[in-house]
């Protein structure tokens, strides 16, 4: 059986004549939690309410957890659990009143509601009432009332709007620990590019409808292939380095307030310099600095800063 929780495969929605979201696909796996990136308009709420059933497929397919939601859309249902914008809770009911009420409903043990508070670190303050909650804790509460059905998906919309950093940090760990604990796949969309860099496996950039990059964030020991940096380096000859660069390595280098910017193999720094010398340019220094994601997000969408 595939490790793949989540999969979308050739996805498109039409609003109108117009494409809203353009013949994507990616997986989630298992253990895994995966950003979702894109500026303002480039589909991903769209695509996030496909996931939930909230809006039609109009091309292609998803599937939870192996079942296809056009197909079987209860029983997808079943697999996923989700916050889209904020948490609905009654606030003059406690967290765990709230939760075991959720229980009731969906004819669920109340050992579940115990066991969700504590993944969550709200077993100690579960008595308060939600009304007294901080933001960080009712996205946490939230977030225990997504978990009560042990989902084998999260789809987080956004999660860490308004959290102050103590409140993002703390979310951040709890979905970390469900991902190496519990297995649970995790979808989130933020706009917070050092957040998800910290959070996320593995991150897809939509851009205008496309997925325009999937990156991993996690260094395989095994992989073969080196992780790429960005070599920035000071000379006084400019176009003579480029050239060299592109004549003598394959690289293409780019000048930005008189240095030359080129990504290269990380560890592949000594033999630019080396390089550059053999060929009469005088290196006055050569730093390696590694791609952020913020990097990749303004290279792969222009620089678009927006987001929904």
């Amino acid at each position: 059986m595939s490790d793949s929780i989540l999969e979308i495969k050739n996805v498109s929605k039409y609003y109108g004549k117009t494409k809203v979201v353009d013949n994507i696909s990616f997986d989630v796996k298992k253990g895994e939690i995966f950003g979702f990136l894109g500026p303002n308009g480039a589909g991903k709420t769209t695509t996030i309410k496909m996931i939930l059933g909230l809006l039609s497929i109009d091309e292609g397919n998803i599937k939870i957890n192996g079942y296809d939601i056009k197909k079987d859309f209860e029983k997808a249902m079943e697999y996923i659990g989700g916050i889209v914008e904020n948490p609905d809770m009654y606030g003059y009911m406690s967290a765990v009143d709230n939760l075991k009420l959720f229980a009731k409903i969906r004819n669920i043990n109340y050992s579940e509601v115990y066991k969700a508070l504590e993944l969550v670190g709200l077993q100690k303050s579960m008595n308060q009432k939600i009304s007294k909650y901080s933001l960080g804790m009712k996205q946490r509460a939230g977030l225990a009332l997504s978990l009560l059905h042990s989902p084998k998906i999260l789809i987080l919309d956004e999660p860490t709007n308004g959290l102050d950093p103590v409140g993002i940090k703390d979310l951040r760990d709890i979905l970390k620990k469900l991902a190496k604990e519990q297995d649970t796949a995790i979808l989130v969309s933020s706009h917070i590019l050092s957040e998800m860099e910290l959070m996320c496996d593995q991150v897809a950039v939509i851009d205008k409808g496309k997925i325009v990059k999937i990156e991993s964030l996690t260094q395989n020991e095994n992989e073969a292939e080196p992780k790429e940096v960005q070599c920035v380096i000071k000379v006084k000859q400019q176009d003579k380095a480029i050239n060299v660069l592109k004549e003598k390595l394959n690289k293409q280098a780019k000048i930005k307030d008189e240095k030359i910017y080129v990504t290269v193999n990380k560890g592949e720094i000594s033999n630019i310099v080396k390089t550059l010398a053999l060929n009469d340019v005088d290196v006055e220094y050569a730093n390696e600095n590694e791609h952020t994601l913020e990097d990749l997000f303004f290279d792969v969408t222009k620089g678009d800063k927006k987001d929904e």
